[in-house]
């Protein structure tokens, strides 16, 4: 008997893997939560030509969280950076020294 998951899925296209977000989001933002994203996007392919589709797709939807939260933290460290600096420039307080 063949599972009716198999079935269902076999004619269709694997989940995108998101796996140039990963990298670009790992090389360009925050590399801790870059690797991640790279290791569940390098999952999606084999486990789709394992025939585990929703394991697939769950290591997609995760490639594709850790690869936002890379980008979300790295803006949130520039933004924060950027109001430091900016605030010790207007107080007068060199960071350099």
């Amino acid at each position: 008997m063949e599972d009716i998951n198999s079935t269902n899925k076999t004619n269709q296209l694997p989940p995108d893997n998101h796996l140039a977000w990963a990298i670009v989001s790992t090389l360009l933002c925050c590399w801790p939560f870059g690797i991640p994203a790279i290791i569940s996007a390098s999952k999606v392919d084999t486990y789709w030509k394992e025939g585990h589709y929703d394991a697939a797709q769950k290591a997609a939807d995760d490639a594709k969280k850790w690869a936002t939260i890379s980008a979300v933290a790295a803006v949130a460290f520039w933004v924060i950076y950027l109001l430091v600096f900016a605030i010790s420039a207007a107080v007068g307080v060199s960071l350099l020294d």
